[in-house]
């Protein structure tokens, strides 16, 4: 890798730790920082060949849009009826659930086909997989769904493996430190 993209990597990932700390925190702002952070990640993964992540990056930043819209929709809202600024962390329903889990079977075994099938990709299951969990996570980002950080601990710790095993170090350890922060997240949000 060269210098240039080494240094586009760290840049991507500093931008991702302050997303999780501000997810971590419930500030709106992790909106603006996830949008940057996956601008510099859309490049670094396109030279890695995760073509997955590269378009789960593009996918990002346009989650990015809705997960602020979203979260400055109810925000105005409660503030309208009087109540609290901030929107209430909640359970994912057993309905949104069995949804989210179709719904990350099929995306998982339709990239896996595309990307075995046109890509030259080295791990088209694992690209595929995380690439599927990270699309149903933001969903449920957006929505404030406590259980979206046990989706995001089980994808961040096989990117994690992924991402080491492709020489992405920088990457790797922002995802271990991502694991870390999933457990806790879920207690912070959890308090609230």
């Amino acid at each position: 890798m060269t210098y240039g993209l080494q240094l586009i990597e760290i840049t991507g990932a500093l931008f991702a730790l302050v997303y999780l700390w501000l997810e971590i925190k419930q500030r709106a702002a992790l909106w603006a920082a996830g949008i940057i952070s996956s601008a510099f990640y859309v490049v670094i993964f396109y030279h890695g060949k995760f073509y997955a992540d590269m378009a789960l990056n593009g996918y990002y930043i346009l989650a990015g849009a809705y997960g602020w819209w979203m979260w400055r929709r109810r925000k105005l809202r409660r503030q309208a009826e009087g109540a609290a600024a901030a929107f209430a962390v909640s359970r994912t329903t057993c309905a949104q659930a069995l949804a989210l889990a179709g719904i990350a079977a099929a995306l998982t075994v339709s990239l896996w086909h595309v990307l075995r099938q046109c890509t030259d990709s080295p791990v088209p299951f694992g690209d595929a997989l995380t690439t599927a969990l990270s699309v149903a996570a933001m969903w449920m980002l957006a929505h404030k769904l406590i259980e979206q950080w046990f989706v995001w601990l089980a994808v961040n710790m096989i990117s994690a493996g992924l991402y080491l095993w492709r020489g992405l170090e920088p990457t790797a350890i922002l995802y271990f430190i991502y694991s870390i922060a999933s457990v806790i997240g879920y207690f912070q949000w959890k308090k609230s």
